[in-house]
């Protein structure tokens, strides 16, 4: 066991003194975190417990109708949330796939962001070789067990997945994240936040040492009646995606305005396809449009050993995630 000490912040500037300390790392849910800890992935010096500061756990409305999630808002909270499940129920549907009730209740929506990813060699300190865990000594999934792996945006230093579904409807959804230092604060694109892997894979994404998530902006939009979050994982409940995706849709008397489309368990990051969803602007959801989509959705795609079929399953899963988004919603 890694000695490690424990702090407890009770607002945000003193959050940012205590991690200022080399070593330390914030701790809200843990439900990560403490895995890690626990398989020796993650050995911090100093625990800063974030979960008393009461003003990050709140939503709030913002003008024209969107809304900023606290970055210690429950995932369960969330996905439950009356002007979330109104408004964007992408976000809710995708929320409440994740995981199991008991996670959703501990886990926090900024926490959700900063997850690592599942893949067995960086989980399990027994294999040598992840660039992700020990920079610059190889990537074993590349001529390992890679069923669960990337086929779009890996690299030779990684291809290992972004387990995130939550991550995946907000980039659709075009969300910022707020982040904060004791020198200032910033605003970011969730999908700029998040990076794939390159050369270097042991980071995430492009949050700073000693630096927080505050909050996540949703502005507005006109997707919440056509839009579906389709994950297709091994069993029905606590598993990640093997593919998943994110379909909104602009319908207005038929016709497409606008459309949103963005992959989750085929890259380091949810997978937005921009050029693919282009292609429905101005036009009928028919079936050959949406079959045009898939295909341009996987152009480029790299599969490995055991992952080839997540191409195709991914083009069925576009498909019919579309179809569903096409279709009017049904309210709970």
């Amino acid at each position: 066991m890694h000695n490690f000490s424990y702090a407890r912040a009770a607002d945000v500037d003193g959050a940012l003194r205590l991690v200022a300390q080399p070593g330390a790392r914030f701790i809200a849910g843990g439900t990560n975190l403490v895995d890690l800890m626990k398989g020796g992935v993650a050995a911090p010096d100093r625990l800063v417990d974030i979960t008393q500061i009461t003003a990050l756990a709140r939503m709030h409305e913002l003008p024209a109708g969107g809304i900023r999630l606290g970055a210690l808002m429950k995932n369960s909270d969330a996905a439950q949330h009356s002007l979330i499940r109104e408004r964007f129920p992408l976000l809710s549907q995708a929320l409440l796939s994740g995981a199991s009730p008991q996670l959703r209740n501990m886990a926090t929506v900024g926490g959700n962001l900063l997850q690592r990813t599942r893949c067995s060699y960086f989980f399990d300190t027994a294999f040598e070789k992840c660039n992700k865990r020990k920079p610059g000594s190889g990537c074993e999934a590349l001529q390992g067990f890679n069923r669960y792996h990337a086929v779009l945006g890996g690299s030779e230093s990684c291809i290992a997945v972004n387990p995130s579904d939550m991550s995946v409807a907000l980039v659709a959804l075009d969300a910022v994240v707020h982040l904060r230092t004791a020198r200032g604060s910033r605003q970011m694109p969730l999908n700029e936040f998040l990076r794939l892997p390159g050369e270097t894979p042991q980071a995430d994404n492009h949050l700073s040492p000693s630096e927080m998530i505050t909050a996540i902006d949703i502005p507005p939009n006109q997707f919440a009646e056509h839009s579906a979050y389709l994950k297709l994982r091994d069993r029905a409940s606590f598993a990640f995606a093997l593919v998943s995706v994110a379909a909104a849709l602009d319908l207005r008397d038929g016709v497409v305005q606008d459309a949103r489309l963005v992959l989750g368990g085929v890259a380091h990051k949810p997978w937005p396809v921009p050029d693919a969803a282009a292609v429905l602007n101005g036009r009928r959801i028919e079936a050959s449009h949406i079959r045009e989509v898939a295909e341009i959705a996987f152009r480029g795609a790299v599969p490995r050993t055991h992952n080839a079929f997540k191409i195709e399953l991914g083009k069925r899963a576009i498909v019919r995630a579309l179809s569903l988004a096409a279709s009017p919603r049904e309210m709970t």
